[in-house]
């Protein structure tokens, strides 16, 4: 007897070890990408606590399928890791929603029309801003240009008594009307300031008058001017905001330069619950007392539920193309004696930097053009230098996009980062040309490519609000290089294009190891973060000229779905 109660209670134990552990969310009979070299493609995910249980294909899942598991057929449909924004503005999306959106107009009489409509509903003196606008996108151009933008004389004309504050799509020049400078204390500038002033410019016609465009660090004359965002404001835009990443399949996402206002406000939401995508938050290095603050207490890196770390600074060095802006080492093709502006004392980035590394943080400057990128890596050279026992800083070029070729194998040797969007290809390259000229676009514009061949790492983004935030268009530039119209054949310079799977690992695994989260989340692994995208088409194989027609049906964020279409 007693041997017969061994086996039986032998039995009991092999049947209960041989159970597996119950997933709290299956996904199955999908094409899944895990971005996983050793197991690149599988057909099931099994989901526990928020974390990669099991994969492999579906019959292989059952064994971890309880009554409280949650099912989700894919049909069919193509998933991948959760889609990384590494490079957009939280906040400013929200806004954008709460505005003039701009982005779309095609001419300056659309823009026109639309601040008249605004006009309309606005209270007397009530400020109307917006954001979007950019001159070289317009079917048509008006007849008066000066210096490569338009005039506001028409503006004044639909809008003589209400402040007018209109920020270019690239959100490094603005356009006021007569009203908002008469505010400033700039409609008529005549001797009374240059056109010039530090770090940007006041555009002047031929009299010396205003024409209401400000580039750069001018914007700010004007922009300081309108009603600071209420508490109530600021929360609406970052619920607007969450759920626009939700819809676009962004599980992660790189905001890049906040205060404390933004990130007590992201803590509020996290607390609150209503955080449905895990935050990186670049801190606003045009706040000295703010970067203070954070080297005392040192970087916030959330190891718990990896839903808000805070852990680097964002620079901004450098103006856009779009303005004329970027900081060049020759002259704008399209406007001799201009080399765009230094919107930083370069001095400042080795300053920062020296700061940063020993307090933890990471630095991530803006640089588009080719001297504001060489002056960046020189400043960052000198400081790895004098902290020779620090490594694995991962700092990081935030665009990147014009790059002299004596400067394209520092990214790989230095190690940073070139935090690049694809999707400025598509919109830029057609005119950025004009701006730079043949042979510097096909030497150093865009080159992502020449950028993998050093080592370095490459992610993408859409930077937006400055282009909208849908990651497909970015991913269709990649792997194309061609504007959103599907030209030119072939693609521009395309020796420079990614393969699918580069571009899929820029937009997830790279995104991820740009925040030090690679062991976390960025590829479909066992034990890392349910973080998925699941898509309608298979962006991976179907023809490159149907890419864009793809959508996001599910987006899911520690194994909860945010989004479902």
């Amino acid at each position: 007897m007693k041997h017969i109660a061994f086996f039986i209670l032998l039995g009991i134990l092999i049947q209960s070890c041989s159970k597996k552990e119950s997933a709290d969310l299956i996904l199955t009979n999908g094409k899944i990408y895990t971005v996983d070299e050793a197991n690149p493609i599988v057909e099931a995910v099994a989901v526990k606590d928020g974390k990669i249980l099991a994969l492999g294909s579906s019959s292989e899942m059952a064994d971890y399928i309880s009554e409280a598991t949650q099912l989700v057929d894919l049909t069919g449909r193509t998933m991948t890791p959760g889609f990384i924004e590494s490079h957009a503005h939280l906040m400013g999306i929200g806004y954008n929603k709460l505005e003039l959106d701009l982005m779309y107009v095609q001419s300056y009489d659309e823009l026109v029309d639309k601040v008249a409509e605004a006009v309309s509903k606005a209270q007397p003196g009530e400020w109307i801003t917006g954001r979007g606008w950019h001159q070289d996108k317009w079917l048509e151009k008006p007849d008066k240009m000066v210096k490569g933008f338009q005039t506001n004389d028409l503006l004044n004309q639909v809008s003589p008594n209400n402040p007018v504050f209109l920020r270019h799509a690239s959100g490094h020049a603005t356009f006021a009307n007569a009203k908002a400078l008469e505010l400033a204390g700039i409609n008529n500038l005549k001797g009374e300031r240059p056109g010039e002033v530090e770090g940007g410019e006041i555009i002047l016609d031929e009299l010396g008058n205003p024409t209401g465009v400000l580039t750069e660090r001018a914007s700010s004359l004007v922009g300081n001017l309108v009603p600071a965002e209420t508490p109530e404001r600021a929360e609406q835009a970052l619920t607007l905001a969450l759920q626009e990443l939700a819809e676009k399949g962004i599980t992660s996402f790189h905001d890049a330069g906040s205060g404390q206002s933004t990130i007590d406000l992201i803590e509020k939401f996290k607390k609150e619950g209503k955080l449905t995508a895990r935050m990186y938050v670049m801190l606003a290095g045009s706040d000295p007392e703010l970067l203070e603050n954070w080297y005392k207490q040192g970087p916030r890196i959330d190891s718990s539920d990896h839903l808000l770390s805070v852990r680097s600074i964002k620079l901004f060095c450098d103006g856009a193309l779009g303005s004329r802006g970027a900081w060049l080492l020759e002259e704008y093709s399209d406007r001799p004696g201009h080399f765009g502006h230094e919107t930083l004392p370069m001095e400042a980035v080795g300053q920062v930097s020296e700061k940063a590394i020993p307090a933890g943080f990471q630095v991530n400057s803006h640089a588009i053009g080719d001297r504001a990128n060489r002056e960046v890596l020189d400043q960052y050279e000198g400081a790895f230098g004098k902290f020779p026992d620090k490594n694995d800083l991962r700092f990081r070029i935030e665009h990147a996009q014009h790059i002299d070729p004596e400067d394209i194998s520092r990214f790989g040797e230095m190690g940073v980062i070139a935090a690049m969007q694809a999707i400025h290809l598509s919109s830029d390259r057609p005119w950025a040309i004009d701006r730079l000229g043949e042979k510097r676009i096909v030497d150093g514009a865009y080159v992502w490519q020449k950028l993998l061949q050093t080592g370095a790492v490459v992610t993408n983004g859409t930077d937006a609000p400055v282009e909208p935030l849908d990651p497909i268009p970015s991913f269709y530039a990649s792997v194309t290089r061609k504007t959103l119209a599907g030209t030119p054949d072939g693609g521009y310079e395309a020796s420079q294009k990614l393969s699918r799977e580069e571009a899929l690992k820029a937009y997830t695994l790279s995104g991820a190891y740009a925040e030090f989260e690679e062991g976390f989340k960025g590829s479909i692994e066992v034990g890392k973060a349910a973080d998925f995208t699941v898509f309608d088409q298979n962006i991976m194989e179907i023809p490159e000229d149907e890419i864009l027609k793809a959508k996001v049906m599910m987006t899911v964020v520690g194994g909860k779905i945010v989004y479902q279409k």
